[in-house]
C-alpha cells in the first residue's frame, strides 16, 4: 500500500464532512464547538452523531484494517488530562479549535481564523522548543 494513502483518504473523510456539516446544517465542523453545543443541549443529535462519529472511526478502522489505529502515548495519563483541559479551555478562550478555523476558517479566508492558526502553529513550534530545550 502507498504510504501516504491512509492519510490522504482521512483527510478527504475529513473535508467531506466538515463540508456537508456546513452545506446540510450551515454549521462549521469546529469539535470545540460542537462538544460545547451537545453538553449545552443544544442541537443534541447532530452534534451527538458527529461526537459518535469520531469514537466509532477508530473502531471502524479497526474492524476494516484488522488492527487498531497505530498511536503511542509517551506522557503519563495526568499530564495528558491537564493537556486536555487546558486545549478545551484555549479553545472556547478563542472561539474556535483547531479543527474550526484550520478547516473551515481558512477554507472561508477568515481572517480570524487566519491570525488563531497562526497561533496554535506559534504556540506549538514554541512549545517544542521549550521541551527540547527542557529535556536537552
Amino acid at each position: 500500500m502507498i504510504a501516504y494513502l491512509p492519510s490522504l483518504l482521512g483527510g478527504l473523510l475529513i473535508g467531506l464532512s466538515a463540508t456537508m456539516l456546513l452545506l446540510l446544517n450551515g454549521r462549521i465542523a469546529g469539535i470545540a464547538g460542537i462538544v460545547g453545543r451537545l453538553t449545552q443541549g443544544t442541537g443534541v443529535a447532530t452534534n451527538a452523531a458527529f461526537v459518535a462519529g469520531l469514537v466509532l472511526g477508530p473502531l471502524a478502522y479497526r474492524v476494516a484494517a484488522g488492527h487498531p489505529p497505530a498511536s503511542t502515548i509517551t506522557v503519563s495519563w495526568p499530564l495528558l488530562a491537564v493537556a486536555g483541559l487546558l486545549v478545551g479551555f484555549g479553545a472556547r478562550m478563542g472561539s474556535g479549535c483547531t479543527s474550526g478555523h484550520g478547516i473551515l476558517g481558512l477554507a472561508r479566508l477568515s481572517p480570524r481564523s487566519v491570525v488563531a492558526v497562526a497561533s496554535f502553529l506559534a504556540a506549538g513550534i514554541l512549545t517544542v522548543m521549550v521541551m527540547r530545550w527542557i529535556s536537552a
